[in-house]
């Protein structure tokens, strides 16, 4: 074994440095570690297949949550009396049978009725069409239900064409000027209301509304919730179809 030793610049030694053999052993070979992986670039098919697919995830996301929002707005609706003084009444028109009005559309027209006899409008706007096969129209069976209760001709206006709620508010449009008769109050069943008010907004008027609080479809009722959905559909499609 070898000593070799270092001097310090005044001759003296600072420190011994041991020579073995394992210094001159040669090392042993290693074989050279593997290369680092290289991220793989993706092609223009999978960058478009990626930014689709995000588009699409947001896509339903943005729909759930609005659909959400608007099934919300028509129970805030239904659940919201807003009778006030207007220039009309209008009752939304549904299911007659033989000039009698079904249980639903009873229930309308009773609300209507109580709110005309306390002095809020002077006047009621019966709505809706013949169904295939009827004798009447849904506005005239409307119409001889508040004649039968003391309402004078002259306060009743029929819309006798609407088949759906639009060709219904159409109607009476025609038969009312926005610009005349511009405050109205919708009279239907609560998860109707939403709907009718933006369809009514949309012609010009002012409308609030009055949920039939005797309909056979009440506010709560195991039923609601699909009709509330129902309605949530039709309003996205009126809102991207008709405007």
């Amino acid at each position: 074994m070898n000593q070799a030793r270092e001097a310090s610049p005044a001759g003296y030694p600072t420190s011994t440095a041991i020579i073995g053999p394992a210094d001159h052993a040669p090392r042993a070979w290693q074989p050279p570690g593997p290369e680092p992986a290289r991220r793989r670039r993706r092609s223009v098919w999978g960058e478009l297949w990626r930014w689709l697919l995000t588009a699409i995830i947001f896509a339903l996301v943005a729909g759930i949550v609005l659909m959400v929002g608007l099934v919300l707005a028509v129970y805030w609706q239904a659940r919201t009396d807003q009778v006030r003084p207007v220039d009309a009444i209008v009752v939304l028109g549904t299911a007659q049978y033989n000039g009698r009005p079904g249980p639903v559309l009873e229930a309308r027209l009773e609300r209507a009725l109580e709110v005309y006899q306390a002095g809020f409008a002077p006047v009621i706007v019966v709505t809706g069409g013949r169904a295939p096969g009827d004798q009447f129209t849904e506005a005239e069976a409307g119409e001889r239900f508040l004649l039968a209760n003391g309402v004078p001709p002259a306060a009743i206006v029929r819309e006798n064409e609407g088949r759906d709620t639009w060709q219904s508010m159409l109607g009476v449009a025609e038969v009312l000027s926005p610009g005349d008769d511009q405050r109205l109050l919708l009279v239907s069943d609560g998860f109707h209301l939403l709907r009718a008010k933006l369809m009514a907004r949309d012609l010009g008027f002012e409308p609030y509304g009055a949920a039939a609080v005797d309909s056979p479809i009440v506010a709560g009722g195991g039923g609601e919730l699909s009709f509330a959905i129902r309605e949530a559909v039709a309003i996205a499609v009126h809102v991207l179809t008709e405007r």
